[in-house]
């Protein structure tokens, strides 16, 4: 085996510099093959992981957030490397959706154990993404929480990026289909989600998994924003499934048209696309995952196909 690490140095405050000599203290002990490389500007992350594909490496491993996780994923994407995850950054959302360990220490020992399970990939027209893509105020929310979260935890400027979006956001109608059936809709947010959690922990789509071949679409409905600001702390344990206002669908294919403006939160990044079209890709790629979870896809009815 030899592990190629992809390090933002400046995810997580900082925090993934951080797990360099621990990296390369457990790399040691244990006799791997490894190398590190570290990224200096947006999309070196991407640059690195495409570069892999031809550098003899088995596995390729992100230590940051869900943004470099999502830079390094659009690199591999037609390679034959499985992906590590070493979660580093403010969020580190689909590691939870994963099972793998928060601790640097217990993520990196997790890529020794070798437990694996293929995973589905989501598709933003020419793009990928592995965890969410949403647009309407979730995307501005994240617009104001990414001017912040150097300053405050991702959870807290999340929150403060809430309310800081709310004083500016009005709703927008849209016309969704999902898997060929149309619906109009005046939403204040559409999640598209492939793993549960976004936002620093908030579990947005309770039921999603990211093995079973389609996506959970989260769609909140136009409401005051005093109640949604209420709603928004719900979305921690999965409770704001109960408002009237918000509804779950699940599907492969989903498109978003609306005649007015609309950015795309794709993995924390904000991106300018339209049209919006989502695709699920099912087993895609093949992840280092935690115990628990491999537990889980192995037990699981609908299983990937190749689990090792």
């Amino acid at each position: 085996m030899s592990y190629l690490f992809i390090v933002n140095p400046i995810a997580g405050k900082g925090r993934a510099r951080k797990t360099i000599p621990i990296i390369k203290k457990i790399m040691e002990d244990n006799n791997c093959s490894y190398k590190i490389k570290i990224t200096e500007k947006a999309g070196d992350g991407q640059l690195f992981a495409r570069e892999a594909k031809t550098g003899g490496y088995s596995t390729v491993v992100s230590v940051g957030g869900d943004g470099t996780l999502h830079e390094v994923i659009n690199g591999m994407v037609g390679g034959r490397q499985r992906l590590g995850i070493v979660p580093a950054g403010t969020g580190n959302d689909f590691a939870r959706s994963l099972d793998i360990p928060l601790s640097i220490e217990d993520a990196t020992e997790n890529l020794l154990r070798g437990k694996t399970a293929l995973i589905d990939l989501g598709k933003l027209n020419s793009e990928h993404f592995i965890n969410f893509c949403s647009v309407g105020l979730d995307a501005l929310i994240a617009e104001e929480a990414n001017k912040i979260k150097k300053y405050f935890s991702s959870t807290y400027s999340y929150i403060i990026g809430v309310i800081k979006a709310l004083s500016k956001f009005k709703s927008i109608k849209i016309e969704l289909t999902i898997d060929n059936k149309k619906y109009n809709e005046e939403i204040m947010l559409v999640a598209v989600c492939n793993g549960a959690y976004y936002g620093g922990g908030m579990n947005i789509a309770p039921q999603a998994k990211v093995f079973d071949g389609q996506f959970d679409i989260c769609v909140v409905r136009k409401m005051p924003k005093l109640k949604l600001l209420f709603l928004f702390p719900t979305i921690f344990k999965g409770k704001h499934i109960k408002y009237n206002e918000v509804k779950i669908y699940r599907g492969k294919s989903v498109q978003v048209f609306s005649g007015e403006e609309m950015h795309v939160n794709a993995d924390g990044d904000i991106v300018d696309s339209r049209p919006v079209n989502f695709e699920i890709l099912h087993n895609k790629i093949e992840v280092i995952v935690g115990v628990q979870f491999w537990n889980l896809v192995r037990n699981a009815d609908k299983r990937p196909e190749h689990v090792n």
